[in-house]
């Protein structure tokens, strides 16, 4: 199976031109730009994603779990913050969690559980790059793979750390 992304969802919209543009008009309505931004980005890639937002500012949800066109979408309970159950996600799933958050703490207890963090702007142009992709009709985007055919020796003090080398792996995916 592949990586599950965890994405802090205010966090996201509040970093990005666009959606807080949107947010800043009707929070419903960034919540719902944000939606199906990511459901098209799951047509592409197909990698399972959980939204995670506060609950205090959930009017129109009444339920903490739902799923929208395949993004699993998740509200904090009253009196709970978002950021706590983004670390629950980050531990019960480890190596196979992608956290997108500009939030130190919560960035850090990922890499402690394991997880790879992400910062929302950089995740964001994921977003848009593969929205265009889509549009452009490729789906395959061609990555340099690192290597350079040589008979050039390249000794143990190249090779990145075994962390930096999930990193990069995951990373590759998205």
């Amino acid at each position: 199976m592949g990586i599950h992304i965890i994405i802090d969802g205010y966090n996201l919209i509040r970093q990005s031109n666009t959606l807080s543009c949107i947010d800043r008009q009707d929070i419903q309505m960034g919540r719902e730009a944000l939606i199906d931004s990511l459901a098209s980005y799951k047509r592409i890639k197909g990698h399972r994603i959980t939204v995670v937002f506060d609950g205090t500012d959930a009017e129109v949800f009444s339920q903490t779990k739902d799923q929208i066109k395949g993004i699993d979408i998740r509200f904090s309970r009253i009196g709970e913050q978002a950021d706590a159950v983004i670390k629950q996600l980050s531990a019960r799933f480890r190596e196979k969690a992608l956290v997108v958050t500009s939030d130190r703490d919560v960035a850090d207890f990922a890499t402690l559980k394991g997880a790879t963090p992400i910062s929302s702007p950089e995740f964001e142009e994921r977003l848009v790059m593969a929205a265009y992709f889509e549009k452009k009709g490729t789906d395959d985007i061609q990555e340099d793979s690192g290597w350079n055919p040589t008979t050039r020796k390249k000794g143990p003090q190249r090779r990145l750390s075994k962390k930096d080398r999930r990193r990069k792996s995951k990373m590759r995916k998205l």
